[in-house]
């Protein structure tokens, strides 16, 4: 092939080898003849649900399947050669010189043990790209670009030893490092805070521009895909859905799916005026964590009512899950008291009562490591059943059932394994788990941030209407404002361990605004070309102004 293109993809086939419980391993097709080209310079976003094929297309132009998955036909060219029969020792000098990779997950990518300037150079020094010396250099540069704390020794720090969004941009700078022709981003901010995410962008959209460098954006996010890409290619179950330029598939999708994903974003969910008493109430929480001699919270006062959602929202670092620790106990406060139904919960959880613990129940940001692999979705919604209330048998059998159609499952799913499900459905079962305690306040932590946006509205439209059968009240941690809208009925924004602004929905979304929360909103990605850089643009006027 002997055009401009960086990468052709022709009718590219992905398979697997399943194992269903009981039967013969099977083996199925996940991707199903998928075709595109990338010029050098250019972002084509792939985008599409869980399960779509979004990252799986993307390792391929790296000549890898995850996970057992295997690349059974077409063809991938990269710089004019099909890596799909080159040699193992090419795609070794291949991969992290001409094509690199950005995970989504940075804190399960680096090696806790070695220094981050160590893990950012590496590639481009063993591959003779750059001397130790000048690739320190190009990783001190990135880290400036990409808007990283003390850049010139940031990367002495060990990966634990940094923010979660911090060691995201730590993962940009380490594929950009070796100066590739191709860099593959998988969810390279889906943990990022909208604050950071925008200085995230931009240096990506940044470094493409000064490199010409190409680029395959991968995300469940359309608003964000819509910031960086020329192209889209909307995938589903392993097929293309729809491929056109950003403005098309924005402004004018074809295909249902398409326009479901444009539309997602747009609810709103009304608030509802709170019950005279609360079920929670944090007054003047003051915590700082064990052997630091600083507090990560201060004086914070919240309260929340039966039946409602208390969003609670800010940037990484800002003390939201902090606070949620120090409800459930895991992090006693040093000033400060917690009233739940009433009563004053005892500071630390091995002091509370079996009630306090039943009542106050918490649902995780990933289901995936929430859930015992090795037990079946039954005995995982059964466990709760049986420690608080005692019930087994056939009885705990038909409350489990009775969840399960709560979460709009059903029986068929009592006896599957967790890597039988989807992430939606995982995060159901963690949902029902949480119900079977019959509690009074949940907490639910980031909840909906690693699932793609159709799934996530499942989710929170879920979660509304078991709050309206249970009247259930919601303490809902955050950094997605879209998420904000469509769930909550009051807000509390936080920044450094503070409480910013408080009070309803429509009281915090409303102007004026101080400059924190005013920036949290202004940072909410939109569905529409050039917001990137107009909001870019319009705080450098403001710095300049200032």
């Amino acid at each position: 092939m002997s055009d401009d293109k960086l990468l052709k993809v022709r009718n590219l086939k992905i398979g697997a080898t399943v194992y269903p419980p009981g039967e013969k391993p099977k083996d199925i097709e996940i991707v199903h003849g998928v075709s595109f080209d990338l010029e050098k310079g250019k972002v084509l976003g792939l985008i599409g649900e869980s399960g779509a094929g979004k990252s799986t297309i993307g390792l391929s132009a790296m000549a890898y399947g995850r996970g057992g998955v295997e690349l059974t036909g077409g063809e991938v060219w990269v710089n004019g050669r099909n890596i799909l029969d080159t040699s193992l020792k090419d795609l070794r000098a291949l991969r992290g010189t001409e094509v690199t990779y950005v995970s989504q997950s940075a804190a399960a990518s680096f090696n806790p043990a070695k220094k981050i300037m160590d893990q950012v150079t590496e590639a481009a020094v063993s591959q003779g790209k750059f001397s130790k010396k000048d690739a320190e250099a190009k990783a001190i540069e990135l880290f400036k670009k990409l808007g990283l704390p003390d850049p010139e020794n940031i990367g002495d720090r060990y990966p634990h030893q940094v923010s979660g969004g911090q060691l995201q941009r730590c993962m940009t700078a380490l594929a950009l490092c070796p100066e590739p022709d191709l860099v593959v981003f998988d969810e390279p901010t889906t943990a990022l805070d909208v604050t950071t995410q925008i200085d995230v962008l931009m240096a990506i959209k940044e470094a493409i521009r000064d490199t010409g460098v190409a680029a395959l954006y991968i995300t469940h996010d359309l608003a964000v895909v819509a910031q960086v890409s020329d192209d889209i290619m909307v995938l589903r179950m392993g097929d293309t859905v729809e491929y056109g330029t950003v403005d098309q598939i924005i402004n004018a999708p074809q295909e249902e799916y398409t326009k479901a994903l444009v539309s997602v974003r747009s609810n709103e969910h009304p608030e509802k005026p709170p019950t005279p008493e609360a079920v929670l109430k944090c007054e003047h929480i003051t915590a700082r964590y064990k052997g630091t001699n600083f507090d990560v919270l201060h004086d914070v006062n919240v309260e929340l009512h039966p039946g409602q959602t208390l969003a609670v929202v800010g940037e990484s670092g800002s003390g939201k899950s902090t606070l949620a620790r120090v409800i459930t106990g895991l992090l006693p406060p040093r000033d400060g008291r917690i009233e739940f139904d009433g009563r004053e919960l005892s500071r630390d959880m091995e002091s509370r009562t079996r009630d306090d613990l039943r009542e106050l129940q918490m649902i995780y940001q990933m289901a995936d490591v929430a859930m015992n692999p090795r037990q079946t979705v039954g005995t995982i919604i059964g466990r709760p059943l049986e420690f608080y209330f005692g019930l087994k048998g056939a009885e705990k059998r038909k409350r489990i059932v009775e969840l399960l159609d709560e979460i709009e499952m059903g029986e068929s799913f009592i006896d599957r394994y967790p890597a039988e499900l989807s992430g939606g459905q995982k995060q159901r079962v963690c949902i029902a788990r949480a119900l079977a305690a019959k509690p009074k306040l949940i907490i639910c932590d980031e909840v909906t941030s690693a699932l793609d946006p159709l799934v996530a509205e499942e989710i929170l439209n879920l979660l509304l209407n078991l709050q309206e059968i249970e009247d259930v009240a919601y303490l809902f941690i955050t950094h997605d404002l879209a998420t904000v809208r469509a769930i909550a009925d009051s807000i509390a924004v936080m920044y450094q361990g503070n409480l910013v602004r408080y009070g309803t929905k429509t009281e915090v979304l409303s102007p004026p605004f101080d400059d924190y929360t005013d920036l949290l909103l202004s940072s909410v990605p939109e569905m529409r070309l050039g917001w990137l850089e107009e909001v870019i643009a319009n705080r450098k006027m403001e710095s300049a102004g200032n």
